[in-house]
């Protein structure tokens, strides 16, 4: 159940003693890559419903997590299992493993949790395809500047779906939210014990709902010992990582701001 939600909860002190042979792993794996997918794609799966063909981020994020997984597997000294599973977690965001990860790899575990899964998933972050559209939104616009007169190919790949302003707004905005978020965070934590490094990778973690495992390379963190008010704003933003800050902005303007 953890596992499907994107948690982090281990009933024994380490993954290890439970997950100890390659069947395990891949049933693992096959966990988090449920919670990573589109809620609907087994409904619509199992169903042989016809809009399957509407599961194209689907694709792209399997296609990913082969990339990812290859990349890692080919870098490092783990084996494929190990390696899927790692990279499953980290884009799952649960940040749990069932071996001890080199120090030099956090940062690319930490790109992966930010991206996250499909937008329709239990997943946190950024999302896959958000990042697709502003990345795609981002070169249209470029060669606009360079050949205005040319009629540019705006669909999303593979897919019959248009990639319109109000989505790039979308996406852009969701990207700026994240990003100030874990500066502000950030800094919250700075007048605490941590370092700007540690306090930078627990704020990815925290507006992730990724627990802090050694995968991140992050220290050990006793958190009984951060402040009151440090415990409130990181229980504050996992709360509103979860719920998406682009639904409490178009809450606000709804409520507040009104035509």
């Amino acid at each position: 159940m953890t596992v499907i939600s994107s948690g982090g909860f281990l009933p024994t002190d380490s993954l290890d003693n439970i997950i100890k042979t390659n069947y395990q792993s891949v049933s693992l794996s096959l966990g988090f890559l449920i919670s990573i997918l589109n809620f609907y794609l087994l409904y619509n799966l199992f169903l042989k419903r016809e809009n399957l063909k509407d599961h194209k981020e689907d694709l792209y994020i399997i296609i990913s997590i082969f990339v990812f997984t290859m990349i890692f597997y080919l870098l490092s000294d783990f084996n494929i299992f190990q390696s899927l599973l790692t990279v499953l977690s980290s884009i799952g965001n649960s940040g749990i493993s069932i071996t001890s990860i080199p120090n030099n790899y956090g940062l690319y575990f930490l790109t992966l949790t930010i991206i996250g899964g499909c937008v329709l998933s239990s997943t946190s972050g950024i999302k896959f395809l958000r990042i697709y559209i502003l990345i795609k939104g981002f070169l249209i616009e470029m060669y606009r500047l360079v050949q205005p007169n040319v009629i540019l190919n705006n669909k999303i790949m593979f897919s019959d779906k248009k990639i319109t302003n109000e989505t790039i707004k979308i996406s852009f905005l969701v990207f700026i939210l994240f990003f100030l978020s874990i500066f502000l965070l950030s800094g919250i934590l700075l007048f605490d014990f941590l370092d700007f490094e540690n306090s930078f990778k627990l704020s990815i973690l925290t507006l992730t709902n990724t627990v802090s495992s050694d995968i991140y390379s992050i220290e050990k963190i006793e958190f009984v010992k951060l402040s009151s008010f440090s415990k409130i704003s990181i229980i504050l933003f996992m709360v509103i990582a979860k719920v998406e800050l682009i639904s409490i902005f178009i809450l606000i303007q709804k409520v507040f701001i009104k035509n």
